[in-house]
């Protein structure tokens, strides 16, 4: 499938997905989240794919936030229907599929851009990546799942300020309140993700999904995330990866999952 805004490339099991509007920083239209959409979808569905890496083209930003002049004239019906869409399309889309996600922060990742990073199951940074939710100073408030997931992730007290202020942190902040897992220079920024991911590639597939929904069901309302956690466990005595696995330790040897 070819793409007008994004790249997608996969080795090794591991798929890099660049969002490339380097001129407008790539910041998120309408086009982009439907491409991104469509890109998620068909890697999720590719048994071939174990982990997603999220990043941005340049060396400036991973997303500096939404594209302002698509909406800037949007009536209350607009708005409300751009943030219903984005949301399902893809904020919602990617923090739910059963592919790990990891987002690779190389720069800005403002507006938007937080918080599609915050959608992903977990966020490594270059030391040159600010992050935050300036929408507020815009007259509007972060419409993409940012208001949720940023407490979430930092905190009540936290995220409050960040969204108040409509600052920005740098990446040390951001590690030290969680809202990143690890900060590492920008050359190394791939790299270190790809490391990550191979750690991921050897676990089980199937497991490793049935935890994700588990760990998701937490933040949802009308939710019983033990009870998510419950079923999901049994579900997992009823697979070949489950098999496989009690077997390869029984037998001290290393495991070859299947996913099935």
């Amino acid at each position: 499938m070819t793409y007008e805004n994004i790249l997608v490339t996969t080795e090794n099991n591991i798929a890099t997905l660049t969002i490339n509007r380097p001129s407008k920083l790539n910041a998120l239209n309408v086009a982009t989240i439907n491409e991104l959409h469509k890109a998620f979808k068909k890697l999720e569905k590719d048994n071939e794919v174990q982990v997603i890496l999220l990043t941005g083209s340049g060396e400036k930003a991973f997303v500096a936030g939404a594209d302002i002049s698509e909406f800037a004239n949007f009536s209350v019906e607009q708005g409300m229907k751009l943030a219903a869409e984005g949301q399902e399309k893809l904020f919602d889309f990617v923090e739910n599929l059963k592919t790990p996600v990891i987002a690779a922060v190389n720069g800005f990742a403002l507006g938007g851009g937080l918080e599609l990073a915050m959608a992903c199951h977990f966020r490594i940074a270059s030391d040159n990546a600010k992050m935050g939710l300036p929408e507020v100073s815009l007259g509007v408030i972060p419409g993409y799942g940012g208001t949720q997931r940023l407490p979430q992730l930092i905190g009540k007290g936290r995220a409050m300020e960040m969204i108040m202020t409509a600052g920005m942190i740098n990446a040390e902040e951001a590690h030290r309140n969680g809202l990143v897992n690890h900060v590492v220079s920008q050359t190394e920024l791939l790299e270190f993700c790809t490391t990550i991911a191979q750690k991921i590639i050897k676990n089980s597939p199937n497991a490793i999904s049935k935890a994700i929904k588990a760990v998701n069901a937490n933040f949802k309302e009308g939710k019983n995330g033990y009870e998510t956690e419950i079923k999901a466990f049994g579900k997992c005595f009823g697979t070949e990866d489950f098999k496989e696995g009690t077997t390869a330790f029984l037998e001290k040897r290393k495991a070859l999952f299947t996913g099935k």
